[in-house]
């Protein structure tokens, strides 16, 4: 079993896709443990506020069946197969960390938002204070503490089932 820490936005019916997208991943592995919810603005485009947190799970399939996986999850809640960056979305569910797998090659593993995005570092800081990021050598929390973001979040109190 791998530990895998995934990444979940959503800007479009965020209670719902947000939800949808927990209920999916549960599916893929278990032990599904999720982050405080937090509510942040979008990055480089004008659009609703993101509902974003971080899950773990502990999955037995490969990284290329997970990530196959989780497009299709993308897919099956209204995500554009040709989606691009910096624009609203239905659901985006993004691997953080695959166990300690470092990769080049796309999936990028350790994922870059770790070190670019409040919304991915804080969630993970729940989670998962005291994990080395593979190939880097520093703890989350190590990263928190040299972070400088500009983006503000706010827990949100959700009351949808998730």
């Amino acid at each position: 079993m791998t530990t895998v820490y995934i990444s979940l936005g959503s800007n479009i019916d965020r209670e719902r896709h947000l939800a949808a997208g927990l209920a999916g991943l549960s599916s893929l592995g278990s032990g599904m443990q999720v982050s405080t919810i937090y509510e942040a603005e979008p990055v480089g485009f004008s659009g609703p506020n993101f509902f974003n947190c971080v899950a773990v799970i502990e999955t037995s399939l490969s990284l290329d069946t997970l990530w196959q996986a989780l497009k299709q999850l993308e897919l099956q809640h209204g995500r554009a197969p040709d989606a691009a960056k910096n624009q609203s979305r239905t659901l985006d569910l993004d691997i953080l960390l695959y166990g300690d797998t470092v990769q080049e090659s796309y999936p990028v593993l350790p994922r870059s938002d770790i070190y670019k995005f409040a919304f991915v570092l804080q969630p993970l800081m729940e989670l998962c204070p005291h994990r080395e990021i593979p190939g880097d050598g520093r703890t989350v929390t190590e990263l928190w503490q040299a972070s400088r973001f500009e983006q503000a979040l706010w827990p949100v109190e959700h009351h949808f089932v998730v």
